[in-house]
């Protein structure tokens, strides 16, 4: 099996089972996998139906099984579940929660959209760098020195805090996430500046935790609709994470349909790009700007066509490679409902459907939705 992501093929440790290649005419060849023995920075794109969650699935599974990785899943639509009922090690955290105490003191204002030098922000700040919980934080905004509009909009900013749900003293930590088993962190029930925030703090204590010490098991954060974190309070620890996580062992694995509306630190510093079908002409440009020089012809020209099928653009060796991603192993949720369904189930002359349930089989991204 030749390995992308990997200058040595002889080298041992971990690998992902990626798939085949894929011919000129669409016939599958030899088996291909993507390294996980190093830290990546990857970059996984394609429009809605065309296989972006499903590889990010598939790449889930096999860091699960791999032997000293750490993979953590963020599941902003609650599609990952089914890692937890297959032939994989992986749990689920629903209502998942950190320490208020990971989020940086700097990173608080900017939960709220604050100025940092303005009177609520610069309170927010001081409050969470004295303290630990929110708790805490607010016995220091009801103390502080401040005018009563002042301290009543901090308040007010810290219960809104509160009833998302993710902060807790006994949150998750990277002790808890590094210990083995995948965890998928399931956001779906979650608005996007409280997923955000859960991530941001997620994600700095992984880095944290690899720079103080080198865990037994390296993590692998494998994010789905990264534009969405990209775009809030997360965005400074996960670009720490892509321009300096391969020191420290961090890995990160970004999925999204919308690589247009990503920085363009999240393609520039990706190692591997794996490119499913894309149509929008923003999405398109913003790949075929970062398209590197030993890229013969254009990205766009490419760009796979069928659910499944991928380019791979490999950094690490500086080669492209055309791939058709495997199948599943574990149920997934990424298929869209259909009201055929519910007409089929109660009328007698419902039409037969063919093939098998996609929650049962692992079906490839064909039937993914994703």
């Amino acid at each position: 099996m030749n390995v992308l992501g990997r200058t040595a093929p002889e080298a041992r440790g971990p690998v992902a089972r990626l798939g085949t290649y894929r011919a000129a005419d669409g016939s599958d060849g030899a088996a291909v996998g993507l390294d996980l023995d190093r830290p990546h920075a990857a970059l996984v794109v394609g429009k809605r139906g065309y296989g972006k969650s499903h590889t990010l699935g598939v790449l889930a599974e096999e860091a699960a099984r791999a032997s000293g990785v750490a993979p953590v899943i963020v599941d902003p639509m609650g599609e990952f579940g089914g890692l937890a009922d297959g032939p994989v090690s992986a749990r689920v955290a629903d209502g998942p929660t950190v320490s208020a105490g990971t989020v940086p003191p700097s990173a608080w204002p900017a939960i709220f959209d604050l100025s940092t030098t303005g009177p609520v922000g610069a309170l927010l700040w001081e409050a969470a760098r004295e303290t630990e919980t929110l708790a805490e934080m607010a016995t220091v905004v009801a103390a502080a020195d401040v005018d009563d509009g002042v301290r009543r909009a901090a308040r007010n900013h810290l219960h809104l805090a509160d009833s998302w749900d993710v902060f807790a003293p006994d949150g998750l930590d990277a002790a808890a996430l590094l210990s083995g088993e995948a965890t998928v962190l399931d956001c779906s029930a979650l608005a996007d500046p409280a997923a955000s925030a859960l991530v941001r703090g997620i994600t700095a204590g992984l880095y944290d935790a690899c720079v103080d010490r080198r865990p037994d098991r390296l993590p692998w954060l494998l994010l789905d609709e990264a534009h969405v974190f990209f775009d809030g309070v997360a965005a400074t620890a996960l670009e720490t994470v892509l321009t300096r996580g391969r020191s420290p062992g961090v890995s990160l694995v970004a999925a999204t349909q919308r690589p247009g509306s990503l920085p363009a630190v999240a393609i520039s510093q990706s190692d591997l790009v794996i490119a499913h079908r894309l149509t929008a002409a923003a999405d398109v440009e913003a790949l075929v700007n970062a398209t590197p020089t030993y890229l013969s012809g254009t990205l766009r020209d490419r760009l796979p066509s069928d659910p499944g099928g991928a380019v791979v653009v490999d950094d690490v060796t500086e080669s492209v490679h055309g791939v058709q991603v495997r199948r599943r192993e574990t149920p997934h949720g990424g298929d869209d409902p259909r009201a055929s369904d519910g007409a089929d189930q109660g009328s007698s002359r419902a039409v037969p459907q063919s093939g098998h349930s996609p929650s049962t089989t692992g079906t490839g991204a064909a039937q993914s939705g994703q």
